[in-house]
């Protein structure tokens, strides 16, 4: 199970990367010249966060739109749990088309959660329930197929997504002030993104 999620993960970045490099690149430039400008205060860390959700979303809109896959022989689906009964459970198919769908929405739920800061489930739910329909319905218009079923795993990897956002706000609550410094969470951001080039350049060899 794992070994098949690797390979879809590696799949994905190897088909992204090139759009990540020259992203982050303009982006970044961008941000930086703003920021200068308009003598805006520079919190590292915040500005990773908010560099990783745009590189998130452009690998999100790449894969959904340019994937040259269909799982569903061309026909759409509109009738609930169809297709993820369809598969067996722990098959590579069902790891792509059930487990897949819910990982791709976890950190669109974290991310949306972080940014918003809801105070009940209902915001992250309808704004993961829109951002899937949004794909699903443009995934029709060029071509591919609509499955309900894909916005029912998305919008659970979303309020998966919100779930991770509670639990690292609760666990942030209950941490010595030390740990909640600005220096020590540019110090982890800087690990992070370390570990993000490293596996890109894995990828790419």
């Amino acid at each position: 199970m794992l070994e098949s999620l690797e390979r879809t993960m590696r799949n994905v970045m190897d088909m992204t990367w090139p759009m990540i490099v020259v992203s982050v690149l303009c982006i970044t430039s961008i941000r930086l010249v703003y920021l200068i400008k308009n003598k805006e205060k520079f919190v590292f860390y915040r500005e990773v966060l908010m560099l990783f959700f745009i590189i998130y979303i452009l690998c999100l809109f790449q894969v959904v739109t340019f994937q040259d896959v269909s799982s569903h022989g061309g026909t759409s689906n509109f009738s609930l749990f169809t297709e993820i009964f369809r598969y067996r459970f722990g098959s590579r198919l069902f790891l792509k088309n059930v487990i897949g769908n819910m990982l791709l929405f976890i950190p669109y739920g974290f991310f949306v959660s972080y940014y918003v800061k809801p105070k009940k489930i209902w915001l992250p739910f309808f704004l993961t329930l829109f951002a899937s329909l949004s794909i699903e319905t443009t995934q029709l218009l060029i071509g591919r197929v609509f499955d309900v079923d894909d916005i029912l795993l998305n919008v659970l990897g979303g309020l998966i997504g919100y779930s991770i956002y509670l639990l690292i706000a609760k666990i942030r609550s209950y941490l010595p002030e030390f740990f909640q410094k600005p220096w020590l969470l540019n110090i982890a951001s800087v690990l992070l993104i370390v570990l993000f080039v490293g596996y890109i350049y894995m990828v790419v060899l």
